[in-house]
């Protein structure tokens, strides 16, 4: 198995000290020459490290002045409601999506199976970017039952919002059913969105949310830029 790169470790290292606090956003990370007394390094794989951050959103050089701390990672809680612009409000995050496709489909074998449909049932595609502070933090797909929500693409248009746009179309309410988290590797696309290196850590989540009958309104997909994002599950409704 190959080795994580000694840079890529200290980068790791510095975002978990901001995520606990240890640097406050707009607050001035150590010096080049303390932070490779600490890890034991020189400094141009310090260099790498902070330069990798950098690309990531999560601090900015400033010249003759030092690194700062531009934002740390984002706590996004999975629970019973998922609610995007809820739980980046509760951060103190300004929260954005933006639409990168919207169609309907025939559903794939899981979707419909997730969403109990038929085999090759019309469903509804939402492909989106989430953004927090205009730093995209994820990539997300949404997927809805085409016959029971006939207005849904126009809603999405229109809201930006699934909780709003299901709103419309009837459901006033809808909780989380099941949610599966895995580790991936951003692929080449996936890297392009969220404005990392290919092969950076991403975590993706899939989940069924039901409405209070129980039967499924939506079967997404999201893949959170892995430096950005901390996905805690249970606490809040």
């Amino acid at each position: 198995m190959a080795r994580t790169p000694v840079w890529k470790s200290i980068a790791i290292a510095l975002t978990d000290d901001i995520a606990q606090g240890r640097y406050e956003t707009g607050g001035k990370l150590p010096a080049e020459a303390q932070l490779s007394a600490r890890f034991g390094v020189n400094r141009h794989t310090v260099r790498r490290a902070l330069a990798d951050m950098a690309e990531q959103g999560l601090v900015h050089p400033r010249r003759g002045a030092g690194v700062f701390v531009a934002a740390k990672p984002t706590d996004y809680p999975i629970g019973k409601r998922v609610r995007f612009h809820q739980n980046l409000t509760r951060e103190g995050r300004s929260p954005a999506k933006q639409i990168l496709m919207l169609e309907t489909r025939a559903a794939a074998p899981r979707e419909a199976n997730a969403l109990q449909l038929d085999p090759g049932a019309q469903v509804h595609v939402y492909d989106g970017l989430s953004l927090a502070d205009g730093q995209p933090i994820a990539l997300f797909q949404s997927i809805f039952p085409a016959d029971r929500f006939p207005g849904m693409l126009g809603a999405l248009e229109d809201l930006r919002s699934v909780t709003a746009a299901l709103q419309k179309q009837g459901v006033e309410d809808y909780t989380r059913a099941e949610t599966r988290i895995t580790a991936k590797l951003a692929n080449a696309t996936q890297a392009l969105h969220l404005k990392i290196a290919e092969g950076s850590p991403i975590l993706r989540t899939t989940g069924i949310n039901t409405d209070p009958g129980n039967r499924p309104v939506e079967f997404g997909r999201t893949w959170f830029a892995g430096d950005r994002v901390t996905l805690t599950v249970g606490g809040r409704a």
